[in-house]
């Protein structure tokens, strides 16, 4: 019989009770000094109860890989470790509805010889969670179940299988389908380590045979090319509709961005929420969600962490509150960008708004870069993507060319909706069609970037003060919270792409390298739309939208 249906609000089928009961039996709790049983937090098995979910109408597991990302002392490794034990010998594999319209699930040697992997760049991280499984595997009743389980230092015999460590030898793997497989660490998994191709194997190895694999990072940093920043890239895309793809099980929590390391309580009320009931304050909750107990991260101990001017307080945002932060050469950073985010915010069509624009043409060789058009409202100056045409990942981009005619059509529209009293657009590439932009709407702009071009405003040539003097200024209207702006994915990323590039003047943006398929155009039409309405509010101009109010800036 078919899955018996929901018996409260948004229930759904899952593995994950049977998969936390055998765990609760089986295996002992590592790092004790005398017997207990694995007992996950609340936190911890509600991640286990989403992970092993069915679809209703096929009874296949819904998730083909997973990633779980908490901060350093959150309870990763044994999690991981536990769920690697179930995957070799648990009810794991879905196998129809019982009687009663349950979920019922079955060993991997029902099916075929499992194979579970733990896998790292290194031996070293592979210790994470290898060390805790051969505890609670060694230490706990699993032992008499499984009489011929074999807990080795370096591998595991399983009555039929093997749970093994795998480093970033990623060709010696290929033919080795593991069931699943632990991916420790993804933070520090790059292309120069062997890590993104390691995974790559990994994941269609598991594919193959329809195993799964589950990624545990901690907060990457932005521009490194880490497996988790790929994953991290994809959920987004996912969560947006930019691609088909599901399958993914995102579960990425950090401290809010407001979070102030100079503030006590504010300190205190970040680490609390990022570390969730696995930590534990004695001053009490300071947040009622989640619940404090029954946590064991020392609060205290990493806060005053926080006040060592001998520790790097990015490191210490990654390891400790989650936060993905920068590079070491970032122009702006997450915390920094995500404090002015406001995606609530609406603009409305009457009120007085500046354009900033850069495009871009086919490339010969790399990624194409994109094309932006950003909105800026003069009044408080809220930014908001209008569009940006970026090149598809994947085949679908091969050959990809700058929609010229959509680009066109859209300024037409926004300028056509909105009262627009300005628009800054970097001309390289575009001359005609600022030219004619300039023509066409030249005369009806209150703010113009000269009497003879109104629009154009370059971005290269001579003129590197210009450039750095708007580019501070949009930063600076970030740092100190002058701004706010809508969220947006293109518009979120190409910030966070942005390197800062020195030179004699000052600091402008550039990219990673000029191949990279990092894009930083959204950015740098942020720039000409601040810019643009710096220059609105410096002349004091006096617009009337189509209702015939009259607003003074």
């Amino acid at each position: 019989m078919p899955w018996r249906g929901p018996s409260y609000r948004g229930e759904l089928p899952t593995l994950g009770w049977q998969v936390l009961d055998w765990m609760m039996e089986m295996l002992a709790a590592p790092d004790r000094a005398e017997y207990e049983p694995f007992t996950p937090t609340q936190e911890q098995a509600e991640f286990v109860i989403g992970y092993y979910e069915l679809n209703p109408a096929t009874g296949r597991r819904r998730y083909r890989r997973g990633l779980l990302s908490r901060p350093r002392g959150w309870g990763k490794s044994p999690l991981l470790a536990a769920l690697a034990c179930a995957e070799a010998l648990g009810p794991v594999v879905p196998d129809g509805w019982d009687a009663n319209g349950e979920p019922v699930g079955v060993p991997w040697e029902r099916v075929r010889t499992p194979l579970v992997q733990i896998a790292a760049v290194s031996e070293d991280q592979t210790k994470n969670t290898w060390l805790p499984l051969l505890e609670m595997l060694r230490l706990g009743p699993v032992l008499d179940e499984y009489p011929s389980l074999e807990p080795l230092d370096t591998f595991v015999n399983l009555p039929r299988g093997r749970i093994e460590q795998v480093t970033s030898s990623a060709t010696s793997r290929k033919g080795n389908k593991g069931v699943f497989a632990v991916l420790d660490q993804t933070e520090e998994w790059t292309k120069s380590n062997g890590g993104v191709r390691l995974a790559q194997v990994l994941r269609s190895n598991a594919t193959k045979i329809g195993g799964t694999t589950l990624e545990s990072p901690n907060a990457y940093i932005p521009g490194m090319g880490s497996v988790a920043e790929e994953s991290a890239v994809f959920a987004k895309a996912v969560a947006e509709g930019r691609s088909r793809g599901d399958g993914l099980l995102w579960d990425h929590r950090e401290a809010p961005p407001e979070t102030d390391m100079a503030d006590r309580e504010s300190l205190v009320a970040g680490i609390r929420y990022a570390y969730g009931d696995s930590s534990d304050h004695p001053d009490g909750c300071l947040l009622h969600d989640p619940p404090c107990p029954p946590g064991w991260s020392p609060i205290d101990h990493i806060a005053a962490s926080f006040w060592d001017t001998s520790n790097d307080p990015q490191v210490l945002r990654s390891d400790f509150l989650n936060q993905i932060t920068h590079a070491s050469d970032a122009w702006l950073s997450q915390p920094e960008w995500a404090g002015c985010a406001a995606p609530g915010e609406v603009v409305a069509d009457s009120d007085p708004v500046v354009l900033g624009f850069d495009g871009s043409r086919r490339r010969n060789r790399g990624v194409t870069d994109a094309t932006a058009l950003v909105g800026c409202r003069v009044s408080d100056g809220h930014l908001f993507e209008i569009r940006v045409w970026e090149q598809p990942d994947g085949p679908s981009g091969d050959g990809w060319e700058v929609p010229v005619a959509e680009v066109l059509a859209e300024v037409e529209t926004t300028f056509r909706r909105r009262n627009v009293v300005g628009m800054y657009a970097d001309p390289a590439k575009w001359e005609s069609h600022v030219a004619a932009w300039e023509s066409k709407y030249g005369p009806q702009l209150q703010v113009k970037s000269s009497h003879t071009h109104p629009i154009e405003w370059w971005m290269t040539g001579g003129r590197a003060l210009q450039i750095v003097r708007a580019t501070r200024a949009l930063h600076d209207a970030v740092t100190d919270r002058e701004l706010t702006h809508d969220g947006s994915s293109a518009l979120t990323r190409h910030m966070l792409n942005a390197r800062r590039a020195e030179s004699r003047s000052g600091i402008q943006i550039r990219k990673e390298h000029p191949d990279s398929p990092r894009k930083i155009d959204a950015a740098v039409a942020s720039i000409l739309a601040w810019q643009c309405r710096l220059d609105a509010l410096a002349k004091g101009t006096t617009t009337k939208p189509r209702s015939g109010a009259v607003f003074f800036l």
